[in-house]
């Protein structure tokens, strides 16, 4: 099989012939069709993140077909669409994962970072971390969802019930305020629903009840601060951010709070699929062939295109089952 490999921090990811994985006891053997490009593969790729598994696959946000099971898998069935989320294993009997906030688990293995990724023809997952996807929309439409819309879903439910919100860092999560000087993303903001947009150097027209932060810049957070309402909350939904400066503690005072998305939980995934069940999201995608996820991964940096980044690599025409 064909994927891309990213052997170390700071180096370009490698297009190599693999050997297609066997699934072992509980696990899918999965044919990808598409895996979207995340900011979390870009701080992999940096080394701002620690506890990788060098060499490795990366992908977190992957639309596939079940393509074989393992021993002792019940469930699913072959040719069934299966998404794969960045959550891809916890130990399930630490305080954590007993509380019903797996997501916290000392001991949890991620998607595309301890655990093979998406950036390929095939890959393998725990059955237990996969989630049944609908047959709609297309392959690189679902796939920003696993973890763009899943993360963003969980930022949205710790806003609580906010009537004025505001997003910081318009990309493939907001989309489903922006740099200063930035009218495209302003526009495209505008252009999806928001009342108001500008740089984030300008404030709102009123204050925030909530304020939800996705750029991976610190300096936002009491920026945010300053423009929420008396009990107010700044969300901080990326998994790395630069350092927060100071700041007086009369902007926090008056109940307000900051508070951080850690990953997402198997429950986070089934509540989101089944309420878009009912109201799907429309969901902006630049799609690249898998052999460009370099450049994939450039033009996120550079912030080339609006939403959400995804590479293509097969169809629902390809086969299901490895040769």
């Amino acid at each position: 099989m064909r994927a891309m490999v990213l052997d170390g921090p700071g180096q370009p990811l490698r297009l190599a012939e693999l050997p297609c994985p066997v699934p072992q006891a509980g696990q899918l053997l999965l044919a990808v069709q598409a895996c979207g490009v995340c900011r979390t593969d870009l701080h992999l790729r940096d080394g701002e993140l620690p506890d990788a598994v060098w060499p490795l696959v990366p992908g977190h946000e992957i639309v596939a077909r079940v393509a074989g099971l393992g021993p002792g898998v019940r469930g699913w069935r072959q040719g069934q669409r299966v998404g794969v989320p960045w959550l891809g294993w916890t130990c399930g009997h630490c305080r954590f994962c007993t509380s019903g906030r797996e997501n916290l688990c000392v001991q949890a293995c991620f998607t595309g970072y301890q655990l093979p990724g998406g950036y390929a023809e095939y890959t393998l997952a725990d059955a237990r971390y996969c989630l049944p996807l609908p047959e709609a929309p297309a392959p690189e439409h679902l796939a920003p969802l696993l973890c763009a819309g899943l993360i963003g879903y969980r930022a949205l439910r710790m806003a609580g019930d906010a009537g004025r919100l505001g997003i910081y860092g318009f990309g493939a999560a907001a989309h489903l305020i922006t740099r200063p000087g930035d009218g495209a993303s302003q526009a495209f903001a505008l252009s999806l629903g928001a009342c108001w947009a500008g740089g984030s150097d300008a404030p709102p027209p009123e204050p925030l009840d909530a304020a939800l932060i996705f750029a991976p810049a610190g300096a936002l957070v009491p920026l945010a601060l300053r423009h929420l309402d008396k009990g107010g909350c700044v969300v901080c939904a990326g998994i790395h951010m630069s350092d927060i400066p100071g700041f007086p503690y009369a902007w926090l005072w008056g109940e307000r709070s900051i508070r951080s998305v850690a990953h997402l939980t198997r429950a986070d995934g089934q509540a989101f699929f089944e309420a878009i069940r009912q109201a799907p999201p429309r969901t902006e995608v630049q799609v690249f062939p898998l052999e460009q996820a370099n450049e994939a991964l450039e033009q996120l940096r550079r912030g080339a295109f609006q939403g959400a980044a995804v590479l293509r690599v097969a169809g629902d025409e390809a086969a299901w089952t490895a040769e």
